[in-house]
C-alpha cells in the first residue's frame, strides 16, 4: 500500500514514512493511493474473528494499509494495545441499544475516559517502534481542543526517543481535560496554553509543519488526525460496532457521530469505502456548525476566532476541520485532477477567500457518500443527557449528547442507528449537574475512575504563550530531545 497528497504531490509513500512525517510536503493529507475492498466472505470470516478478539480484528484491517512493518511485529504491537486491561471489558468497543433502533457504542473506556485513546495507545505503539528501528527521535507537535492532548501526552508520557508539545486554547477546557494535561510530570511532556482558540492552535500546527527546513531539522511529528496512522485506527470500531448490532452482513447500520475536526467521522467514510455496510454517516455538530453548513449548501466557510462560540461541548468548538479536505479530494474522484481541484479550494481559495463553495453538481455527489448532518446547542445538549438517563438509565457527555440529538432526526425504520461514544460523562459533570437542575430529581453523579480521583488538585506544568508559530519554534528549540 502506497499514499499519495490530497494536493497533488505525485510522490508515493509507505506507511512508516508518512506516520513519522504528518502533512503532505505539498501542505496535504495522505490518503492511501486507492482503498482496499472487502467482498462478503471476508467480512463474515471477519465477524466470527470480532466476536472473540478486537485485536485481531484490528490487525486484519490494519495490515491491508500497512505492507513495511513485519506481519508479527504489527500483530504484536497491535495486541499489546487492545486489552482487557487498559479498556475495561473484553469487547474493547461494546455496543448497547439505547431504545428503538438507537445504539451507542462505548469508546471511552481508555486511560483518558475519551474515544482519542483507541488510535492513539496505538500511535505510541507504532511511534516507538518505528523510531527504535530508525534509531531516530522525534519531537512532537499537536494541537487540542480537550481531549487529543491528554489522550496523546498518556499513550507518548515515558516514550524512548519522544518529546510532546501540546498546544491547547488559554482558558476553553473544562477543567478536568485541563487537569489531566497540565498535571503530568514526565519531563517529555511540554503543554502549551495558546491565547487564542482551537484554530488558532492548529493553524500553528500546520505553519511549523509547512517550516519543511524547521520541520526536518528538529524532527517533527503528528498526533493530530492529520496523522493518517491515527484515523486509521479508528476505521477499525466501524467494523465492531457493525458486527455486534447486525446478525448477517446482508443488514445495514448507520453510524451518528459528534464532529469537529472530522476525523472521526472520516473513518468510518473510508469504512464505508472499503465496502462496509454504511447506510447513513450523520455529522453532528454544535454550535460551530461550519460542516453542518457545508453538507446543506456546499458552501465552506471557517469562522474566525472572534465567531468562533465556546459551549458546553468544547472538543467540537472548532471551526477548520482538518480532515475534511480528504473527504473532498474523495468527492473530487480521488485522482490527479482531484489533487490539483483540492488544492486550488484548500490551498488557494481558503486563504484568498476565507471560504469556498463547490459547484452544484459536486454538491449532488455527496448524497451517494450517505452523509448527512445537523446542529445541536446547549439546550439540545442538556435535553438529551435528561432525556437518556431517563429513558435508557445510561448518562452520557456533552459531545455525544450532540450525536444523540441529531441522531434522532435521521433514524430510519428497521436499520439501527449507533451513535459514537466520545467521552465519559465525568469529564463535564458542571453540564451534567445543569443538565437535572430544577428537575426535582438529583442530578446522577458521573463516575470518576479511582486512578484520576482529586486530579483537579494536583500541580499543573504548561506555559502560555500568544498565537504565534515564532514563539512556539522557539519553545520547542529551547525545550527539545
Amino acid at each position: 500500500m502506497k499514499y499519495l497528497s490530497t494536493r497533488g504531490d505525485p510522490t508515493l509513500r509507505g506507511f512508516s514514512d508518512i506516520l513519522l512525517e504528518g502533512l503532505a510536503p505539498d501542505g496535504g493529507l495522505y490518503l492511501p493511493a486507492s482503498y482496499p475492498k472487502v467482498d462478503a466472505a471476508t467480512l463474515t470470516r471477519w465477524r466470527a474473528l470480532a466476536a472473540n478478539s478486537y485485536a485481531d480484528l484490528a490487525y486484519e484491517i490494519l495490515s491491508l494499509y500497512i505492507g513495511d512493518i513485519p506481519a508479527a511485529d504489527l500483530q504484536r504491537l497491535v495486541r499489546a494495545t487492545y486489552t482487557e486491561a487498559v479498556f475495561g471489558t473484553r469487547e474493547i468497543t461494546p455496543v448497547a441499544q439505547l431504545e428503538g433502533g438507537l445504539y451507542l457504542q462505548a469508546l471511552s473506556n481508555g486511560p483518558t475516559l475519551a474515544f482519542k485513546d483507541m488510535a492513539m495507545q496505538l500511535l505510541g505503539q507504532l511511534f516507538e517502534y518505528e523510531l527504535a528501528r530508525r534509531g531516530e527521535h522525534l519531537n512532537i507537535l499537536g494541537a487540542t481542543s480537550g481531549d487529543t492532548g491528554s489522550a496523546a501526552e498518556y499513550a507518548m508520557r515515558g516514550k524512548r526517543g519522544i518529546h510532546v508539545f501540546m498546544l491547547s486554547p488559554h482558558g476553553r477546557m473544562s477543567p478536568f481535560q485541563q487537569a489531566q494535561m497540565f498535571s503530568l510530570p514526565d519531563a517529555n511532556i511540554h503543554n502549551i496554553a495558546v491565547e487564542g482558540v482551537f484554530d488558532d492552535c492548529q493553524d500553528i500546527v500546520k505553519a511549523v509543519s509547512n517550516d519543511l527546513e524547521f520541520k526536518r531539522r528538529w524532527k517533527i511529528g503528528t498526533v493530530n488526525s492529520i496523522n493518517w496512522a491515527r484515523l486509521l485506527a479508528q476505521v477499525v470500531y466501524y467494523f465492531a460496532g457493525y458486527f455486534q448490532a447486525t446478525k448477517s452482513n446482508a443488514e445495514r447500520v448507520s453510524f451518528a457521530v459528534p464532529s469537529g475536526n472530522f476525523g472521526n467521522i472520516c473513518a468510518g467514510h473510508v469504512a464505508r469505502m472499503m465496502g462496509l455496510p454504511i447506510h447513513r454517516l450523520v455529522l453532528a455538530t454544535n454550535e460551530n456548525d461550519v460542516l453542518d453548513e457545508f453538507f446543506r449548501t456546499g458552501t465552506y466557510r471557517p469562522r474566525s476566532t472572534a465567531e468562533t462560540h465556546e459551549t458546553s461541548s468544547p472538543s467540537m468548538d472548532i471551526s477548520k476541520a482538518s480532515n475534511f479536505e480528504r473527504f473532498v479530494f474523495d468527492l473530487l474522484g480521488h485522482d490527479a485532477k482531484a489533487g490539483a481541484r483540492t488544492k486550488a479550494l484548500f490551498g488557494e481559495a481558503l486563504a484568498r477567500d476565507g471560504g469556498f463553495t463547490i459547484t452544484r453538481e459536486e454538491h449532488a455527489r455527496i448524497a451517494s457518500f450517505g452523509f448527512v448532518s445537523g446542529k445541536s446547542t446547549h439546550a439540545d445538549r442538556l435535553a438529551a443527557i435528561r432525556g437518556t438517563w431517563q429513558r435508557s438509565h445510561r448518562l452520557v457527555d456533552t459531545h455525544t449528547a450532540d450525536g444523540l440529538k441529531v441522531a434522532s432526526e435521521h433514524l430510519d425504520a428497521g436499520v439501527p442507528m449507533i451513535v459514537l461514544e466520545t467521552a465519559l460523562p465525568a469529564k463535564f459533570a458542571a453540564t451534567i449537574e445543569e443538565a437535572f437542575a430544577g428537575q426535582g430529581v438529583p442530578a446522577p453523579a458521573p463516575e470518576v475512575p479511582a486512578g484520576l480521583r482529586g486530579i483537579e488538585k494536583l500541580p499543573r506544568r504548561f506555559t502560555v504563550l500568544p498565537a504565534d508559530a515564532a514563539l512556539v519554534k522557539r519553545h520547542i528549540e529551547t525545550h527539545a530531545g
